[in-house]
């Protein structure tokens, strides 16, 4: 049973950073493709940062792009999302996710069938 447990979210103030973890257990970590989503209040779910195996290409939203990092620890079965220059409109709850059987496209929250219960980043202004 695959199963993903993050942490790391938090209150932030405006230009702060935090980093979420993504702790990955049950199938081999390295083979799959991870995404990071996000959803705020009202909103839906919508894309952050993903990639398609461990030393694949990663991909972000452009409104994260240089303040964003999606890394791996194969070793830890985790995969990090390191946030700098938080704004405000990054608050949201935080999911990590791991391909499915349908993988297609990155970008896609259909593309992943696992996913972490979510961790909430406030960022203040």
């Amino acid at each position: 049973q695959v199963q993903l447990v993050e942490s790391g979210g938090g209150l932030v103030q405006a230009g702060g950073s935090l980093r979420l973890s993504c702790a990955v257990s049950g199938r081999t970590f390295s083979d799959y493709a991870m995404g990071w989503f996000r959803q705020a209040p009202g909103k839906e779910r919508e894309f952050v940062a993903a990639d398609e195996w461990s030393g694949g290409d990663r991909y972000y939203r452009d409104s994260v792009k240089g303040r964003f990092t999606l890394a791996r620890d194969n070793a830890k079965n985790t995969v990090y999302l390191q946030m700098n220059s938080l704004k405000p409109e990054d608050t949201a709850v935080y999911y990590c996710a791991e391909e499915g059987v349908h993988y297609s496209d990155h970008d896609r929250a259909s593309s992943y069938d696992y996913w972490g219960q979510g961790t909430q980043v406030t960022v203040s202004s």
